[in-house]
């Protein structure tokens, strides 16, 4: 599907009074409703049509009880991952969550004990460290070494990290929200030689995976050298990002390791003890059987946006845009042309855009800004015209 067609049949005119986290909360998030959204990670963009028909059916059904995940589910996750990335869960192996954040705190809290050592590679989602720190573990942050907006990542001080902490867990991002990196498979190698090395279990956050541009191809870490690692490694996916279904609440974790399976369902069973949403399996189930044009119009239009936004800041040599390998979630330095600390105020006050800053996922990365590309062009034009009327104005 073609940019102009997808948008024409699937961008949302007005999100607006539908209790939107990423329009309605503009007010209380940033203290100024009249701003260009780009923050939150979500799309603005309706879901294919297999999904509405499949929540619509299953509404029409009329009864909401208590019920289970169906086999087709499992398989239709499985039948994805083998066509996109050659790669074929155990269907057996698989859990059904409420969310990868909800899964990620609980990994933290099952697989460790207060008081532990859990590494993360900044600048990474927040909720990494969040996850660490409210479950009473301590945070080592790692940071990726940064030259001109690019990422990349160092053996020697991750290992250095890891050794002089005792670290237990590694949390990984793959790919690295919001760096933008799809790792290849010698990094990725690193990292889990490592980890081996020194007992480190690892969680593998994989729910931009589906996002992955021209050049470059996502391993699921699980996979990684014919499975080699796949005993250490926790992976958590979902179809959220890739269909905008945040909050239909259905997630997957994978564990191959049969004693981190059974910790897991031991845990999950005496805490979290709730049943699947079946609107949400209804969905998910339907995207991943029926919706690859919608994705690749999405994929299409998104590196469309990143394009035309990366031309116009390309103006200012000083200014870098990390380049998109993979999510929809661009991060700009504008540290050579822009104070860190008047960044903030120079890209909400004066360029009227509401986005995510650097601060929020590393301390050392002031002055960077992480901007949602999941909207129609039109929306990033307008935020793009902002930016380039104000930076003239330096």
């Amino acid at each position: 599907m073609d940019i102009k067609e997808f948008c024409k049949r699937y961008a949302v005119p007005d999100r607006h009074n539908t209790n939107s986290f990423k329009w309605d909360l503009l007010k209380e998030k940033f203290g100024d409703e009249d701003l260009i959204p780009m923050w939150v990670a979500d799309m603005d963009f309706k879901a294919p049509e297999c999904v509405v028909d499949a929540i619509v059916k299953r509404a029409e059904h009329g009864v909401f009880g208590y019920a289970f995940t169906p086999d087709s589910y499992y398989k239709a996750v499985a039948d994805w991952e083998e066509r996109h990335f050659g790669y074929r869960p155990d269907t057996k192996k698989i859990r059904v969550t409420h969310g990868v954040v909800s899964a990620l705190f609980w990994s933290v809290d099952m697989y460790t004990e207060p008081g532990d050592a859990v590494i993360i590679l900044t600048p990474v989602y927040n909720q990494f460290a969040n996850a660490v720190r409210t479950t009473g573990r301590r945070l080592i942050s790692c940071d990726l070494d940064c030259d001109k907006g690019i990422f990349t990542f160092d053996a020697d001080k991750f290992e250095k990290s890891i050794v002089d902490n005792d670290v237990k867990l590694y949390i990984m991002c793959s790919p690295h929200n919001p760096a933008g990196r799809v790792w290849k498979q010698d990094e990725l190698t690193d990292m889990l030689e490592i980890c081996r090395k020194h007992g480190v279990l690892v969680v593998s956050d994989e729910i931009h995976h589906d996002l992955v541009f021209d050049g470059h191809k996502h391993i699921p870490t699980a996979s990684l050298c014919g499975g080699k690692y796949k005993d250490m490694v926790i992976t958590l996916s979902a179809s959220s990002k890739t269909f905008n279904l945040a909050t239909c609440l259905t997630s997957n974790v994978i564990i191959d390791n049969e004693r981190l399976l059974k910790i897991w369902d031991d845990f999950t069973a005496r805490y979290f003890h709730v049943e699947d949403n079946v609107f949400g399996l209804a969905a998910v189930e339907a995207a991943l059987k029926g919706g690859e044009d919608w994705y690749d119009g999405m994929k299409k239009t998104i590196w469309h946006n990143y394009e035309i936004f990366k031309d116009a800041l390309g103006k200012w040599p000083d200014i870098y845009v990390s380049p998109l390998e993979g999510t929809y979630l661009m991060f700009v330095d504008f540290r050579k042309v822009i104070p860190a600390d008047e960044c903030r105020a120079f890209i909400q006050d004066k360029c009227r855009i509401a986005a995510n800053y650097g601060e929020n996922y590393g301390e050392n990365f002031k002055g960077f800004v992480r901007f949602n590309l999941a909207a129609p062009p039109e929306t990033i034009k307008k935020a793009i015209d902002n930016i380039v009327r104000e930076l003239k104005k330096l």
